[in-house]
């Protein structure tokens, strides 16, 4: 590594990176340790990273790819509202820099005091301290805030466009009284509201030890370390061979009708640079699978981590070789009002099987086989508790072994949360949690497994599912076999991938999580290869 300004070498660079990257994780640490609710206590449905004075992330924590990748566009929003020491933003709104309005972002400018110039002079900002969490519940039509018949963002929760929760380091008790006044359990968000500013908080007071440290040599490891991510990048992309790649798939309808949603893409290699065009897709649709482009472009991220070098750090300069475009007021490029809580979750699940499966022609030896493609979203609530739960299910066998099996895959990298943890917290009783034997596809490797969980509600309730692949089943690839579909129940009844219903106490709801697809002919299994 070089710096490319400030002469840093390649071991004082190592040293910076890593410095930055445990900031980013420790403001993590702070966040769920501090939180309430067990969707960021256990699950840790969260994400925490560090940008630069410019809005680049310069380092993350490994948290949720489809938080992650669209965090930018939070700071870009904050920073047209001319931010000043001291203070912290809050927005949710997808229309201004968020994702779905559950997701809460709290974005805080780093000014440390430098003792440098007058006394009344204000601290230069030279960096951001970012924070998102998935609120269980902030308002809406339904417990949870993913209702799965909503035709528009309004009818998902409280929309919240950038605006300051604290000003000049004083909280302003307006804001947050405004934020918790329409939604389900106060007490729990407040907690968790809270938690995300002693993390932002945290965040900038270690980089405030880092410049102390360092001085402005911090500064220069902020560009160098951009540059060698991009550099690094940009090398991976040119051994890719040049070309268009084309593919398509579809959402297993809205939420308001059943009917199929395709979704097309081309990504063309040209040397260093990567181009997707989302042109053909779907209008956007009157339910709320609508992503916005920030989710797209997120999961357009994710892919082309995933098929360069994974160690490479990850921060804007991955990011700038690929440019995204897709056709306003599309699926993947809705107008407001459009409801797009399911859009964050689901079709994020959806762009990224479809520039998988594009790119699997240039990059055979890289791309698995078709995973889950879906989050399995589960909400169980009433005005007293929201629960929220995504479920794990089969990863895509891959040329060089099987899929996992009852894991997260593509946009979410959540935990589960612990059957003890579930009926400690709400009236809910789990009566199985299991892997789904054989439900992964056969082949040269094997699909991973799915899930069964099956959850028994003891009182009045709503019960929301936010699912896919109950219809088209996560694909094998070079022979391998495809993986089974999912399949959603409640009280034995099958339901569609997309509901919403009234439940009494003593109901059963039952997901089972799709299979990943197989890799290569089964024939081929050598006798006695393990499925691990």
């Amino acid at each position: 590594m070089t710096g490319t300004d400030h002469d840093i070498d390649a071991v004082e660079l190592e040293i910076l990176r890593n410095q930055l990257e445990s900031v980013a994780e420790e403001m993590g640490q702070v966040l769920i340790r501090g939180a309430y609710s067990p969707n960021i206590t256990e699950r840790r449905d969260c994400s925490t990273a560090i940008f630069d004075a410019d809005g680049r992330m310069v380092a993350q924590a490994e948290h949720i790819p489809v938080h992650l990748g669209a965090m930018p566009e939070a700071v870009d929003a904050v920073r047209e509202c001319d931010p000043d020491p001291g203070d912290v933003f809050v927005l949710n709104d997808p229309f201004a820099g968020g994702t779905h309005l559950p997701d809460v972002t709290l974005v805080s400018p780093i000014a440390p005091d430098r003792g440098e110039g007058t006394a009344d002079a204000d601290p230069e900002i030279v960096g951001y301290a970012v924070s998102r969490a998935h609120h269980a519940d902030v308002g809406g039509m339904t417990p949870g805030s993913m209702p799965a018949g909503a035709r528009e963002i309004y009818q998902e929760g409280l929309r919240l466009p950038p605006v300051r929760l604290v000003a000049g380091g004083r909280r302003r008790d307006d804001i947050e009284d405004l934020f918790l006044a329409n939604v389900r359990n106060p007490r729990e968000r407040r907690a968790d509201l809270r938690a995300q500013v002693a993390a932002n908080d945290r965040g900038a007071e270690r980089v405030g030890d880092l410049l102390s440290a360092h001085g402005d040599r911090l500064l220069g490891a902020f560009d160098a370390v951009i540059d060698y991510s991009r550099e690094r990048v940009e090398s991976e992309l040119r051994a890719l061979p040049d070309g268009t790649y084309r593919a398509t798939d579809v959402m297993e309808g809205d939420g308001v009708t059943d009917e199929d949603i395709p979704i097309e893409v081309a990504v063309e290699i040209d040397g260093a640079a990567v181009r997707v065009d989302f042109e053909g897709t779907a209008d956007q649709v009157p339910g709320n699978v609508n992503a916005p482009l920030t989710v797209a472009k997120s999961a357009v991220y994710f892919v082309i981590r995933c098929l360069t070098d994974p160690e490479i750090p990850p921060n804007h300069g991955c990011y700038e070789p690929v440019t995204v475009t897709a056709p306003e007021g599309s699926l993947v490029d809705p107008q407001p009002p459009a409801a797009v809580v399911g859009g964050n979750v689901e079709t994020s699940q959806r762009v990224t099987d479809v520039l998988f499966a594009a790119l699997a022609e240039a990059a055979p030896e890289r791309v698995p086989a078709g995973g889950q493609g879906t989050m399995n979203n589960l909400i169980i609530g009433s005005s007293a508790f929201a629960y929220y739960e995504t479920i794990g299910g089969g990863a895509g066998a891959s040329p060089g072994g099987d899929g996992l099996s009852g894991v997260q895959v593509g946009m979410t990298n959540t935990l589960n949360t612990p059957v003890e943890a579930v009926e400690a917290a709400y009236p809910l009783r789990v009566e199985r949690y299991a892997l789904r034997d054989g439900s992964g596809g056969d082949g040269r490797h094997r699909g991973g497994d799915g899930l069964v969980r099956s959850v028994t509600v003891e009182t009045d309730a709503t019960v929301s599912l936010l699912t896919e692949r109950r219809r088209h089943v996560p694909k094998g690839v070079a022979g391998g076999e495809d993986g089974r579909a999912g399949e959603n129940r409640i009280d034995g009844e099958r339901v569609p991938p997309k509901v919403t219903r009234e439940v009494d106490p003593g109901a059963t709801v039952t997901v089972e999580t799709p299979g990943g697809g197989g890799h290569g002919d089964p024939g081929d299994r050598p006798d006695g290869e393990s499925e691990d």
